[in-house]
């Protein structure tokens, strides 16, 4: 797996375009006809404030905690009135929160985040198998899934080397890395083995998750300091990928909880 500098480097390139999208913002489209100039604020202007919306939490999201109007307005190149009238719908929507002059992701795109889901039943077909592998091995657990050509982590259980390396869900990283190689195609030879090829002092197993299929869904990785066993480490992860495949197979239909014990 890579580390927080690596994925924050490969998570980086997509804000090019921030440009872009605050023109997108603070601009509309004119025409002139034989009666005056009219604004034309059709489909053209609502993706583009869209664009600029998701540029301000994509924005959010990368600081990691909380930031002002002003380093929000430099990380995506968009005017500063334009951010502040941005955050001001968004904050009225719960997308993001407010805390004097600073902002940060809200609750309601968290619970609309918690929705997704990369595979049918994946994230909960993990759970348990992941949790187990920590408190068996006590290495930092991380599932993985491929989008948009990076690794990115949907499920994780934070382990020994927490100090030095955090997992969290939602981090992208680069294919290169044993969870990357597991993701893109088959193996041969057992696990994906890290001894610190990514960063000093930290080793990883890592294997694919099959659907029932057999089609890859996912890759299942282990990190741990080094000087452990990785041959036994290796042999843990495939036995929690082959929970997950029995969990997935076992899969249907959920039961929904009662209409009562829900709130909007």
């Amino acid at each position: 797996m890579s580390t927080g500098t690596d994925a924050g480097a490969g998570m980086d390139t997509d804000m090019g375009t921030g440009t872009g999208m605050g023109m997108g913002m603070a601009t509309s489209t004119s025409t002139s006809t034989g009666t005056g100039t009219h604004t034309r604020k059709g489909p053209e202007r609502g993706r583009g404030v869209l664009e600029g919306a998701f540029a301000l939490l994509d924005a959010l999201r990368r600081n990691g905690d909380e930031a002002g109007v002003t380093e929000l307005a430099l990380a995506c190149g968009v005017p500063k009135g334009s951010v502040h009238r941005l955050l001001d719908q968004l904050v009225a929507v719960g997308a993001v929160e407010r805390t004097g002059s600073r902002y940060r992701v809200g609750p309601q795109l968290y619970r609309l985040g918690q929705a997704w889901e990369p595979h049918p039943g994946l994230r909960p077909a993990a759970r348990l198998p992941v949790q187990r592998l920590r408190a068996a091995t006590g290495a930092s657990v991380v599932l993985a899934v491929m989008r948009e050509e990076m690794a990115l982590t949907v499920g994780c259980a934070p382990g020994e080397l927490e100090p030095l390396l955090p997992v969290r869900d939602g981090i992208a990283f680069r294919l290169d890395t044993a969870a990357g190689k597991a993701l893109r195609g088959p193996l041969v030879g057992g696990a994906v083995l890290d001894r610190e090829d990514v960063m000093d002092g930290v080793c990883c197993a890592s294997l694919p998750v099959r659907a029932p299929d057999g089609r890859t869904v996912a890759a299942l990785a282990a990190l741990v300091p080094a000087g452990r066993r990785l041959d036994a480490l290796a042999h843990a992860v495939a036995d929690a990928g082959a929970a997950i495949t029995r969990a997935l197979a076992r899969g249907g239909p959920r039961r929904p909880a009662p209409a009562t014990a829900l709130v909007p």
